[in-house]
C-alpha cells in the first residue's frame, strides 16, 4: 500500500470527477460518503456493518472526543483506529462546527476560542495549534484546518470578518501540522454566499497549500438553491488536482447536485439520525416507517435494495418495532440508510465514468418524484 497521500481522477463528466483517494489505510473511491461516527461509534451500527455497506472512511468529530474520553485517553490506548476497531481511513474534523453551535457557552478571540463543555460545564480552550495535536493523538488519517463556522443567514461584515480569521486560522494550523507523511492536512473554505469572498478564501488557502481543500459555510440555514449556486462557482476557485469536501451535506438530492457541480467528499447524520428516528431513505424517496399505512404491508422497504433490513424483513415488521421503541428499529433502518447512501455513491462513480451523470440524475429525481404509493396492504409479489 502507498505509504503517502495522492488523489487520482479517473474519469470526468462535465464538472464532475470519479477518482481515487490513496492512503496508507486504504483506497477512497469518490465521490465518496463518509458516515458519522461522531464519538468513536456511527450509532446503532457495528464497525463491520458499516464496512459491509461499502464505506471506505468514517468521520470522528474533534470537540466530542476531546471531551470524552479525551484524545490523551484515546492515544495510550493506541489511536482511534483500535480504539473503535476501523482499519480503513478516518477524516476528523476541527471541532470548528460544534463551537459555533456552542455560542451561548463560548468567548472567540483570535487566538482561539473557549467553552464550556455541554457535559459538565468545564471549561476548554481549542486553537489552531490545540486542534492539530487533538486530531494527531486521535491519529486520524485526513485532519481538519480550525476554522469558525459563522450560521447563516449573516451579514457580509460578519462573514468576511470571520472567514479572513479562519484563514489565518487555517496559516497556523498548516504550521502546527507539520510533515506527517501518510497523514493528510484539508483546508476549509469560507465566504458564505458571497463570491467575492469565497474566491478570497480559495487564494489564501492555495497560498497555504494543502492536501485537499472542503467547502465549509454550507448546509447551515441557507436553504439549497443558496447552497447550489455557491456550489456553481465554488469548486471551480479551488485546485483541479486536489480532492474537494463539501462538509455536512447532505440529503441525497442535495449529494447528487453537489457531484454534478464538481464535488468529491461527503458526510452528514442524516442516514444514522434518520435511521433512529423511524426515516427510511430510498430509492421513491424518504419513507416513515412509523405511518399506519406500513402495518399491515409485507414488502421490503425498498425492493431492488440488497442491505440485510430489506431482504429479511418487512415493513410490517419495522413498523411494529419502531413503535414498540426497540433497539433493532434502529439498527436495521440505519443499517438500511448507509446502504442506501453507499448505493447512490457507487451509481454516480460508475455514471461519472460512463459519461451518462445527466440521465443518472434525471432518473433519480423522477423515482423520487413517483414516490412511494403503493396501497396500504400491498401485496409482495
Amino acid at each position: 500500500m502507498t505509504k503517502h497521500i495522492s488523489f487520482e481522477i479517473h474519469g470526468r463528466d462535465g464538472r464532475a470527477r470519479t477518482g481515487v483517494l490513496k492512503t496508507p489505510r486504504g483506497d477512497i473511491r469518490t465521490p465518496a460518503f463518509m458516515p458519522v461516527g461522531t464519538a468513536a461509534t456511527v450509532k446503532a451500527m457495528m464497525p463491520e456493518s458499516v464496512a459491509a455497506t461499502g464505506a471506505d472512511i468514517l468521520l470522528g468529530n474533534t470537540y466530542h472526543l476531546m471531551l470524552r474520553p479525551t484524545a490523551e485517553r484515546i492515544d495510550r490506548l493506541g489511536g482511534l483506529h483500535r480504539f473503535m476497531n476501523w482499519d480503513k481511513p478516518i477524516l476528523t474534523d476541527s471541532g470548528g462546527f460544534q463551537v459555533m453551535s456552542l455560542a451561548s457557552l463560548r468567548k472567540l478571540t483570535e487566538k482561539g476560542v473557549t467553552f464550556k463543555s455541554h457535559i459538565d460545564g468545564s471549561k476548554h480552550e481549542i486553537t489552531p495549534e490545540r486542534s492539530m495535536e487533538i486530531q494527531r493523538l486521535l491519529g486520524s488519517d485526513i485532519v481538519m484546518c480550525f476554522d469558525e463556522c459563522p450560521a447563516l443567514p449573516a451579514t457580509e461584515d460578519v462573514v468576511a470578518k470571520s472567514m479572513r480569521m479562519s484563514m489565518r486560522w487555517a496559516a497556523r494550523s498548516r504550521e502546527a501540522f507539520g510533515d506527517r507523511p501518510g497523514h493528510a492536512l484539508f483546508g476549509i473554505q469560507q465566504g458564505g454566499v458571497t463570491q467575492d469572498l469565497r474566491a478570497e478564501s480559495a487564494e489564501a488557502l492555495r497560498a497555504i497549500g494543502f492536501d485537499g481543500y472542503a467547502i465549509g459555510g454550507l448546509a447551515v440555514g441557507e436553504g439549497q438553491e443558496a447552497m447550489f449556486g455557491v456550489l456553481d462557482y465554488a469548486p471551480g476557485q479551488l485546485p483541479d488536482d486536489k480532492p474537494r469536501y463539501l462538509m455536512g451535506v447532505g440529503k441525497p438530492d442535495d449529494i447528487v447536485g453537489a457531484v454534478q457541480r464538481g464535488v468529491d467528499m461527503f458526510d452528514c447524520v442524516l442516514p444514522s439520525r434518520s435511521g433512529r428516528t423511524g426515516q427510511a431513505q430510498t430509492r421513491m424517496g424518504a419513507i416513515n416507517i412509523r405511518n399506519a399505512r406500513h402495518q399491515d404491508d409485507p414488502r421490503p422497504l425498498d425492493e431492488e435494495c440488497s442491505c440485510p433490513c430489506c431482504t429479511q424483513y418487512s415493513r410490517a415488521y419495522l413498523h411494529h418495532v419502531n413503535k414498540a421503541q426497540e433497539i433493532i428499529a434502529s439498527m436495521l433502518l440505519t443499517w438500511h440508510n448507509l446502504h442506501y447512501y453507499q448505493e447512490l455513491m457507487a451509481g454516480l462513480r460508475a455514471a461519472v465514468a460512463a459519461g451518462t451523470l445527466d440521465d443518472f440524475a434525471a432518473a433519480f429525481h423522477a423515482r423520487r418524484a413517483a414516490g412511494d404509493i403503493a396501497p396500504i396492504g400491498a401485496k409482495a409479489e
